[in-house]
């Protein structure tokens, strides 16, 4: 090998992914390359052109830019040109040497027999698409026509300074305080820190109803270190705390941990009614179902609105759910009552559980119900109270709009309604025993949250069916491969791959790169023993645990939040125009920039199906 060649082969040699090649391959590479020179300025790739070959930066730097806006920086050992030889599509992006520049560059031909026979190759250059994404993404948060509830931080929100008492003023004394002030809680601080919170609500159930004395300390009937919010948190974060954990008061901390004051729900009903802390409350006092399905009906509007303030895919996710939690736990407890009057008391302590992405807390628009129910052992799964209580949640649902499940994974039917025993064996014979009938169960019933009654009995089984799944290289191999079978919808050498018939007619189905991603992650989190559920929190969870790379994992949150935000703004514009939302996007309706975003997002996707398959069964 003459010395220029052998400089090449050392060059490549020091980068990703050049590096981990092995030598013969590496010994041959700089003979299928060409080196070109570029002055600084010079335009070496036009977006929309065809590109037939990869650049690798030998020296210098190039500027790669996206309607004349610079979104990467490519030095030596960068490369750029990948979205181009990866799908077989022109360039993406126009490329400006910034000084003058020496490239290599690699042919097509030569790049996709590379690739072939290394699918780390392909994975390395798809995580490059990672920083245009996250641009992409701030592009599109850019707020449309602003909103109180979204822009306001809590700092603004607090109206008067903290009401406070130590831990040993008596019961009978901090309520004089509350009712002097005209407070409806006070925070409780001792040597200058907050150790708890009194509301209203403790004094009826925790003295007035327990008959406790008047005379005892408030840290007796205080909750102890109560959730807070840092002061410059926006209200979004607040109102999402509130939902999610059915909170009135939150107390507001600064930055060296001292009480800035409380906020109240009533303080975000004043800044905006129409927020889902008002619409949660409201539910909550409903006497009957007709009441609880009326204000549901209010959800798709609510949420709409949010699309419209433009907060993130992920956040409107939790919003959603919560709001459909607070819908489903109203239906429960009237049923509760209702079968209670016919039939007594549950004849056994049980959990209500939702499942997918009502689990995850990543509900969209025009989902459907999972759910089932976890009974304590020694309950009889064939009493007819279950089968009551899930008929009339069931139909309540149905008529708040939330479609029964097609393939009948609610607990109306008997097959769903198990003992945390018998639950426990299912999950051991789906780890044992995974048919594809099987891999599909587990996929579904391993996102399980409880909702309602007694949620220890979830928290036992999901301790017990997480390690369980970890240790079984079978599962985790037949899920790898049914996420790697998710494919999106992008084709290698065409783009998008559009629906060729029916009502869905030259659409792409944005859902199948929004479920790869949750699948992929899912994976992740139980090699890692994760019992995580969200999709993000178990891509930080397998990261955290060396399963994934931070990068991967980085990437694949980032083209979830994109893929997410495009569905929810297709379909709040669907309800706009009084359609049901599905997740079908017509391509003539994005932007160029947001077509050419969701072709990275999912070459990321596919990217990381690849690399699912490539790390094996298990890790750790």
């Amino acid at each position: 090998m003459d010395v220029e060649l052998a400089e090449v082969r050392d060059f490549l040699a020091g980068h990703a992914p050049f590096d981990v090649l092995p030598d013969a391959v590496l010994e041959d590479l700089p003979r299928r390359c060409t080196l070109r020179y570029a002055r600084r300025g010079t335009e070496i790739l036009r977006a929309g052109e065809r590109n037939d070959r990869l650049f690798v930066v030998r020296s210098g730097a190039v500027d790669i830019t996206d309607d004349g806006q610079v979104v990467d920086r490519v030095g030596a050992g960068g490369s750029f040109g990948m979205s181009a030889v990866v799908e077989h599509v022109p360039t993406r992006y126009a490329v400006t040497a910034r000084e003058d520049t020496l490239l290599i560059t690699l042919p097509q031909e030569a790049f996709d027999e590379l690739s072939a026979a290394h699918p780390e190759v392909t994975l390395h250059f798809a995580a490059t698409h990672h920083e245009r994404i996250k641009a992409a993404i701030a592009r599109l948060h850019e707020g449309r026509r602003g909103s109180a509830v979204l822009r306001t931080s809590v700092r603004d929100l607090v109206r008067r300074a903290p009401v406070t008492v130590g831990p040993d003023v008596s019961i009978g004394s901090a309520a004089k305080v509350m009712t002097d002030a005209g407070v409806s809680s006070l925070l409780v601080m001792e040597e200058g820190r907050l150790t708890g919170i009194m509301t209203d609500r403790d004094l009826r159930r925790r003295v007035l109803a327990a008959g406790t004395d008047p005379a005892r300390p408030v840290r007796d009937v205080m909750t102890s270190a109560p959730v807070t919010v840092g002061a410059d948190a926006l209200a979004l974060e607040v109102m999402l705390e509130m939902t999610g954990r059915n909170l009135h008061h939150l107390p507001v901390l600064e930055v060296d941990g001292s009480v800035l004051g409380l906020v109240t729900t009533t303080d975000l009903i004043r800044l905006e009614r129409s927020n889902p802390v008002y619409l949660v409350a409201d539910l909550a006092r409903q006497p009957d179902a007709a009441g609880v399905v009326g204000h549901a009906r209010e959800v798709p509007a609510l949420i709409s609105q949010l699309v419209a303030e433009d907060a993130t895919a992920g956040d409107i996710g939790r919003v959603t759910t919560a709001l459909l939690d607070a819908v489903g736990t109203r239906l429960l407890e009237l049923a509760q009552a209702e079968v209670e009057q016919d039939l007594g008391p549950a004849p056994g302590g049980f959990a209500w559980v939702v499942l997918g992405s009502a689990a995850r807390e990543e509900l969209g628009l025009g989902g459907d119900q999972d759910h089932a129910l976890v009974l304590a052992d020694g309950a009889d799964p064939a009493h007819p109270w279950w089968a009551r209580l899930a008929d009339r949640v069931t139909e309540g649902l149905e008529a708040a709009g939330l479609p029964r499940c097609e393939g009948e994974v609610m607990a109306t039917n008997p097959r769903w309604r198990m003992t945390v025993g018998r639950w426990r064996a299912t999950f051991a014979r789906w780890s044992h025993e995974p048919e594809p009938d099987a891999v599909l169960r587990a996929a579904i019933f391993y996102d399980m949250r409880a909702l309602y009654g007694d949620a220890s009995l979830v928290e036992d089984l999901r301790a017990d069916v997480v390690p369980l799944a970890a240790r079984s290289d079978l599962l985790l191999s037949y899920l790898a491969a049914q996420a790697a079978r998710m494919r999106p919808p992008l084709g290698f050498f065409r783009g998008f791959v559009l629906e060729d018939s029916g009502a869905h007619r030259d659409t792409l189905d944005v859902k199948r790169g929004i479920t790869a991603v949750v699948q992929v992650a899912r994976v992740h989190a139980l090699r890692a023993g994760s019992p995580a559920l969200g999709t993000t929190a178990r891509l930080a969870a397998a990261r955290a645990a060396g399963v994934v790379p931070a990068e991967t994992a980085r990437d694949l949150s980032d083209a979830l939040e994109l893929m997410s935000y495009l569905r929810l703004h297709h379909q709040a514009e669907q309800l706009r125009r009084g359609e049901r939302p599905d997740n079908h996007l017509a391509p003539e309706r994005l932007g160029g920039l947001e077509r050419r975003h969701l072709r990275d997002a999912f070459a990321i996707v596919r990217a990381a199906q690849q690399g699912l398959l490539l790390r094996g069964p298990r890790v750790g």
